[in-house]
C-alpha cells in the first residue's frame, strides 16, 4: 500500500526564528534537512510528503520551494504568505506559478480565536480557491468555534485542519473538542490530518490506547475520504520515533478496507493537494 506524508516541516534551526521550540525540545533545536528524512521515509514505506511552514515569512514558503526543486520525494509545499495585505492578489498570483506550491498556512494556534475573522484575513482566504490554493487550519479546541464561522463563508476553498485540531490528548479531554469538530465535518469542503497526537499526549508515557478514541472521533465524523495521513516530523520526535508514531496509525485503520486504508494513507492527500 503506497503512502505519502501529508505533514512535515524543515528547517535550519535558528534559536529566535523557532523560538516556539522551548528548552523541553531540545531533541529538535537543529536542522532537518531533507537527506534527514528521506531514508526515514523509506524505512517506513512511505514514498513522498508535503513540506508545510513552520515559520511565518515569504523566505519560509522560497526556501521549501528550492529544497522541493531539488528533491522529487517532497511531492507538495504549503507555504506562507500575509493573506491580510494590501498586495495579495499579487502575491497570489506570483505564487500560482510556482506549481509546487498547493496551498498556504498561517500559525492560527499562536493568534486569538478573533485573528481568522478578521475582514482583511477574510479577504485573503476569499481569493485562494481562484488561485487553486488550499488552506491549512492550524488550531487549538479554543479556536474550533471561529474556525466554524469561517469555513461557513467559504462553501467552496477547501480547508483542511491540521493535527485533529490538537486536542489534549494528555488529560483525555475530548467532550467539547468532539463536539467541535463533528461541526465542522458537517461542511464537505473541510478534511482532517490524522497528524500531531503524540505530541499532544504525554511525551514520556503515551500508548496507543490514548490515541484511539480521537482516532474514533475524527472517522466517525469525516469518514475515510477526507482524512489524511501526516507525520509531524521532525516535531514528533519530541514524543516518539516516526516508526513509533505512524504504528499505532496504521493498526487503527488495519480494520478498515484496503480502499479506506489507501485513502487516509495516501489517495485524499494525492487528491486535496493535487499532487
Amino acid at each position: 500500500m503506497r503512502a505519502i506524508d501529508a505533514h512535515q516541516h524543515f528547517w535550519q534551526y535558528h534559536p529566535e526564528k523557532h523560538s516556539w521550540i522551548n528548552d523541553a525540545m531540545n531533541v529538535i533545536r537543529k536542522d532537518f534537512l531533507p537527506a534527514d528524512l528521506e531514508p526515514v521515509l523509506r524505512q517506513n514505506q512511505v514514498s513522498g510528503c508535503v513540506a508545510v511552514q513552520a515559520d511565518q515569512t515569504e523566505a519560509e514558503t522560497d526556501f521549501l520551494v528550492a529544497l522541493a526543486n531539488e528533491h522529487p520525494f517532497i511531492k507538495a509545499v504549503v507555504g506562507w504568505v500575509d493573506l491580510s495585505s494590501d498586495n495579495i492578489q499579487e502575491r497570489l498570483a506570483y505564487y500560482q506559478q510556482q506549481h509546487i506550491i498547493k496551498g498556504f498556512r498561517h500559525i492560527l494556534q499562536g493568534e486569538e480565536p478573533s485573528f481568522m475573522l478578521q475582514p482583511a484575513f477574510l479577504h485573503g482566504i476569499s481569493l485562494l480557491q481562484s488561485f487553486g490554493f488550499t488552506y491549512d487550519v492550524l488550531i487549538y479546541p479554543k479556536h474550533l468555534a471561529a474556525t466554524l464561522k469561517l469555513v461557513k463563508q467559504f462553501p467552496n476553498q477547501l480547508f483542511v485542519i491540521d493535527h485533529i485540531a490538537k486536542p489534549d490528548i494528555k488529560n483525555g479531554s475530548i467532550t467539547e473538542w468532539k463536539a467541535g469538530m463533528e461541526a465542522l465535518a458537517e461542511y464537505p469542503n473541510v478534511s482532517c490530518k490524522i497528524s500531531g497526537m503524540v505530541t499532544e499526549a504525554d511525551w514520556k508515557n503515551w500508548k496507543k490506547q490514548d490515541l484511539f478514541p480521537y482516532l474514533d472521533a475524527v472517522t466517525n465524523a469525516f469518514g475515510t475520504k477526507r482524512l489524511m495521513y501526516g507525520s509531524d516530523w521532525p516535531v514528533c520526535l519530541v514524543a516518539a520515533s516516526y516508526a513509533e508514531m505512524v504504528s499505532p496509525v496504521r493498526e487503527y485503520y488495519a480494520r478498515f478496507s484496503a480502499a479506506e486504508q489507501e485513502a487516509v494513507f495516501a489517495g485524499n492527500a494525492i487528491n486535496f493537494y493535487h499532487l
